[in-house]
C-alpha cells in the first residue's frame, strides 16, 4: 500500500503542543478521559484508522492532538536514529505489555509443561517449517511437500526456490550454535552469507553489503517509493550501532534502562528491515536475527515458533506495520503490536499442533497397548506406526527418519528393519537402496 493512500497525520507533535493540550484539558476535561494513547480496546491506532473511532460529539483533531500528547508523554527512546537524526522510540501502553507478559508466560509453559513425547514432535519438523516458510515469504514458489521431502531427503536443491529453503533451514541451525556470542557485523554478514548462497535475486553477493543507492521498497501497484534506506556509505556505521543496542544489558538493575527482551528482539527485527543493508536477504537476515536474540535470552521455545508462516498469510499488514513507524515520527510502537500478534497466534498455533499430534500418538500407544509389541517398539517406532498407519503405502527412508528424529544412519535403519520383522513395512530394494514402505493391514497386525 502506497504513501498516497494513506491519510497522513495533521499533526506532527512536539513539546510545543503542550501549550495547546493545556488549554484544551481545562476548557474541554472530557477528551482526557476518552482519550488515551490506545483506544477502549487497546488498539494502537495511526490517524487513518483513528479518525474513523472517534464519535461525533469530539472533535477528531482535538481528539487526535491529545492521543499523540498521552504517547509522547509515554514514549521512550531507543539509542538508535532515523536516517533524518530523530530517535527510534515506542510506547509502553498497558495492552502491549500484556502482550509480552503473556508471551513470556506461554513460552516458559512450553518449556516445562510439555512431555517429553511432545517435545520430540516439536524437534521433528517445525525448524523446517520455518525455514519454508521464510522462503515462501521471500517469493519462493516450492510446495511445502516438496520442500520437506527435500530437506528431510537430503537431496540437492534443484530450483533457486528450493535453494532458498535449504539455505534457511541451515540458517536457522547456525543460528542456534551462536547464541551465546554477541552481535557483530561479521555475524549479520556470516547469517547473510547463509541465506543467500547460491541465489542471485538482485544481483545480491552473499556476505555482502549493498554497494548503491539503487534498492528501493516500491508499492507493487504503481510503483511508488515507499522506503528509501539509508545511504549505503552509512551502513557499517548504523549496523555497529545496532551492534551495540543489542548487546548492551537493558535489565533495568543498577540504573540501567529497561527494554523487554521481546520488544528488543522485535526493534532488531525492525531495524534490518530499515536499514536494508542487502541487495536481497534482509528479511532472512532479520528474522534469523530476531531468533538469535530470543535464543540468546533464554526463550528456548522459540526454536520451534514459525512466525514466517503467519507473516506470509498477510505481508500488505507487515508492510503496514513498517510504514507507520516510519511516517509517524519513528515511533516503533505499531510494529511492536503487530509483532507481538503474530507471535501469540504463532503460539497458539503451536500449541494446537502439539495437541493434535499426542492425540494421534495416542490412539496408536491405545493399540499398541493392547498387542505383543507393547513393550518391544520405542518411542520413534510408535510414531513411524502413527504415520504408517495413516498412509498406507508411504515410503520411509533411512536418511528420513535418521534427519527427522536426529539419530545416526544406522539407528535408523536398526528401528525401521525391525518394524520389517514385525509385519508393519515392507522392504523395498532400488539397486544398493533399500526404502520402506506402510503395509495397508498395519491394524489386523497391532
Amino acid at each position: 500500500m502506497a504513501k498516497s493512500r494513506i491519510e497522513k497525520s495533521p499533526i506532527t507533535f512536539t513539546p510545543d503542543n503542550l501549550a495547546v493540550v493545556l488549554t484544551m484539558m481545562n476548557e474541554e476535561p472530557d477528551l482526557m478521559k476518552y482519550f488515551r494513547e490506545t483506544d477502549d480496546k487497546g488498539n494502537y491506532l495511526y490517524w487513518d484508522k483513528f479518525k474513523w473511532h472517534v464519535s461525533k460529539e469530539h472533535d477528531v483533531e482535538k481528539a487526535w492532538l491529545v492521543t499523540k500528547w498521552c504517547r509522547f508523554t509515554k514514549r521512550k527512546s531507543i539509542e538508535l536514529l532515523d536516517k533524518e537524526g530523530n530517535d527510534f522510540h515506542y510506547c509502553k501502553p498497558d495492552s502491549l505489555q500484556a502482550k509480552f507478559f503473556k508471551i513470556a508466560k506461554l513460552s516458559g509453559e512450553g518449556m516445562t509443561s510439555n512431555s517429553s513425547m511432545k517435545q520430540k514432535f516439536l524437534m521433528a519438523s517445525l525448524v523446517i517449517e520455518e525455514a519454508i516458510s521464510s522462503a515462501q515469504l521471500e517469493g519462493a514458489s516450492t510446495t511445502r511437500r516438496v520442500a520437506k521431502k527435500m530437506l528431510v531427503e537430503e537431496r540437492k536443491p534443484r530450483s533457486e526456490d528450493e535453494q532458498m529453503i535449504l539455505n534457511n533451514y541451515l540458517l536457522m541451525n547456525e543460528v542456534k550454535t551462536l547464541t551465546d556470542a554477541p552481535l557483530s557485523i561479521e555475524m549479520i554478514l556470516h547469517f547473510h552469507k547463509i541465506a543467500t548462497h547460491n541465489t542471485s535475486e538482485n544481483s545480491v553477493i552473499p556476505g555482502s553489503f549493498r554497494a548503491d543507492n539503487e534498492i528501493v521498497i516500491a508499492d507493487g501497484s504503481d510503483g511508488e517509493i515507499l522506503h528509501q534506506p539509508p545511504h549505503f556509505e552509512e551502513i557499517e556505521v548504523r549496523l555497529q550501532k545496532l551492534c551495540d543496542f543489542a548487546n548492551t544489558v537493558h535489565s533495568g538493575e543498577d540504573g540501567d534502562a529497561f527494554i523487554d527482551p521481546i520488544a528488543k528482539a522485535i526493534i532488531l527485527h525492525f531495524m534490518i528491515g530499515y536499514e536494508h543493508p542487502f541487495a536481497d536477504g534482509n528479511g532472512r537476515t532479520a528474522r534469523a536475527i530476531f531468533y538469535w536474540f530470543m535464543l540468546n535470552n533464554g526463550f528456548e521455545f522459540f526454536e520451534y515458533l514459525s512466525i514466517s508462516k503467519l507473516l506470509k498469510v498477510a505481508p500488505v499488514k507487515y508492510g503496514m506495520s513498517y510504514l507507520y513507524t516510519e511516517i509517524d515520527e519513528s515511533d516503533l510502537t505499531y510494529f511492536l503490536y503487530y509483532q507481538a500478534d503474530i507471535i501469540l497466534r504463532a503460539m497458539d498455533e503451536l500449541f494446537e499442533y502439539l495437541e493434535e499430534r499426542s492425540l494421534e500418538f495416542e490412539e496408536v500407544v491405545g493399540l499398541l497397548d493392547n498387542s505383543k509389541m507393547a513393550d518391544i517398539l520405542n518411542f520413534i517406532q510408535k510414531n513411524i506406526v502413527k504415520k504408517a498407519m495413516n498412509n498406507p503405502g508411504r515410503l520411509f527412508t533411512v536418511k528420513e527418519i535418521s534427519n527427522h528424529y536426529d539419530i545416526s544412519e544406522n539407528t535408523a535403519r536398526k528401528y525401521l528393519k525391525e518394524l520389517v520383522k514385525h509385519k508393519i513395512l515392507g522392504a523395498l530394494k532400488e539397486g544398493r537402496t533399500v526404502n520402506y514402505i506402510a503395509k495397508a493391514n498395519i491394524k489386523d497386525v497391532l
